[in-house]
């Protein structure tokens, strides 16, 4: 049996502190585990934390090991080398496929019934690790897939028209990294086409044209980011939160996620960022939202680098 409120993070450097933080913030959990392998590290996130707590919710959170994932019902992974300025996320790929043989290989010791919940790069990638390395049924292994480039093409887009970004309702799917790809086609803003609405706002004078520039700023905003402060934290982590609270309160939101894509498009052996309904039991369904000949092209593409990848890693050979 597990425990729905509670949750464990492995992996307390930048975006797994700030993850911790976020989830205390949220209310979602009573109980929060984190893990390290430097132990001490996880020691201090955990008494930093604690000392918040008269400010917010009541809470249990402690560093802990392997044991203590018996009943979480989240475990969140975040754990991995960080990415270098300069270099892209499938680069990480060989140095952390490895690490993630071992964070796997301790989880299943201990538990068969958690939502696994993958943030590190290469996510989709790493993904596909784990699904395979840990025997867990595909609708409980999770990315956080393209959640966080779908929020930043929203905010980019709301800024260039003008109106709220959460009344902006596109996606960002595929690979989350250079191969990812923006869904355009049925990109609307509270329910009226994107092309139709830059036809009545005086904002882009009827001109889709200049949002298309805005992909690009998505897809290499982590690179500038990482270049300006060394990495990416404070986003990814509301992200994680948003996802967690999907699966906590059992809403069923639509959200791309990274998961198995099994004859979606006709691909299959892959996970990739795709729109999924996420609830209790994790992925219910992924969804097959309309593409254009372009996207769907683009998204072939991007599904092959990653099979790319997962192949010279011999993923399926190590299992």
């Amino acid at each position: 049996m597990f425990n729905i409120r509670k949750c464990a993070v492995i992996g307390c450097g930048y975006v797994g502190a700030t993850t911790a933080f976020s989830l205390m913030q949220s209310g979602l959990f009573s109980e929060m585990v984190l893990l390290d392998v430097n132990q001490k590290k996880a020691a201090g996130e955990a008494m930093d934390l604690m000392h918040g707590l008269p400010f917010l919710s009541p809470m249990q959170i402690y560093a802990g090991d392997y044991s203590d994932l018996r009943d979480a019902a989240l475990i969140i992974i975040t754990a991995g080398a960080g990415q270098r300025p300069g270099e892209t996320r499938i680069d990480l790929a060989h140095r952390n496929a490895e690490i993630f043989r071992s964070i796997v290989g301790q989880i299943i010791r201990y538990t068969r019934d958690a939502i696994l919940l993958v943030v590190t790069n290469p996510v989709d990638v790493l993904t596909y690790i784990t699904l395979r390395m840990s025997g867990y049924p595909p609708n409980r292994v999770i990315g956080s897939g393209t959640v966080l480039d779908t929020a930043r093409l929203k905010h980019l887009v709301g800024r260039e028209l003008g109106v709220d970004s959460r009344n902006v309702h596109t996606f960002i799917i595929g690979e989350h990294g250079d191969s990812e790809l923006p869904v355009w086609s049925s990109a609307n803003v509270s329910g009226i086409d994107l092309n139709h609405f830059c036809d009545i706002c005086a904002t882009c004078g009827g001109d889709t044209g200049i949002l298309r520039p805005l992909f690009e700023e998505v897809r290499d905003s982590a690179y500038h980011i990482i270049e300006a402060k060394g990495a990416t934290y404070y986003a990814i982590a509301l992200a994680v939160t948003r996802i967690a609270a999907s699966i906590v309160r059992d809403e069923n939101s639509v959200l791309p996620v990274s998961t198995l894509v099994d004859s979606h498009y006709g691909l299959s052996d892959v996970c990739m960022g795709l729109p999924a309904i996420v609830g209790r039991d994790g992925v219910r369904e992924v969804l097959e939202i309309p593409l254009n000949e372009e996207e769907n092209q683009n998204l072939q593409a991007s599904a092959a680098k990653l099979k790319d990848v997962i192949a010279r890693l011999g993923v399926l050979e190590q299992v």
